[in-house]
């Protein structure tokens, strides 16, 4: 149980470190002078790498996270945190669509946002860490 454990901790790491980076790419991203055609391909290929990556670490978060659930811990669905935990994760996969969404805006060359909307879109995975982080460790529900 502790290699599953590991496992899902190092992907969930993978998956958060992606959802910092990527809409600080966007930042960039749109800050970017539409004329230096260079730079804004090398960010579209920056954002299409990086979500691809933190796509792998969200689905593998899933994978270890549920043989957790299922297999080892199936009693901690039935408590309060470990449900609140779960709807976190619900909205961080929403935010991590959202996030693809934005990948196609911007191949597309269709960015609506300013960079300082990117800048505060920046923080919201921050709020869910915290959040995912505080209910696991405190089990403030028990």
């Amino acid at each position: 149980m502790l290699w599953i454990k590991s496992l899902h901790v190092i992907f969930m790491v993978t998956w958060f470190a992606g959802l910092f980076y990527l809409p600080r790419v966007f930042v960039y991203h749109a800050m970017s002078d539409a004329s230096n055609t260079g730079q804004i391909e090398t960010f579209k290929v920056m954002e299409r790498k990086l979500l691809a990556i933190t796509t792998m670490g969200a689905v593998l978060t899933l994978v270890f996270g549920t043989l957790l659930l299922v297999i080892w811990l199936p009693g901690l669905m039935t408590l309060a945190w470990m449900q609140l935990k779960l709807l976190l994760v619900l909205g961080l996969f929403i935010y991590h669509m959202y996030c693809a969404k934005l990948v196609r805006v911007f191949r597309e060359d269709r960015n609506t946002h300013s960079h300082v909307w990117y800048r505060w879109f920046n923080e919201v995975p921050v709020v869910f860490l915290a959040g995912i982080v505080i209910l696991v460790i405190v089990r403030p529900f028990n």
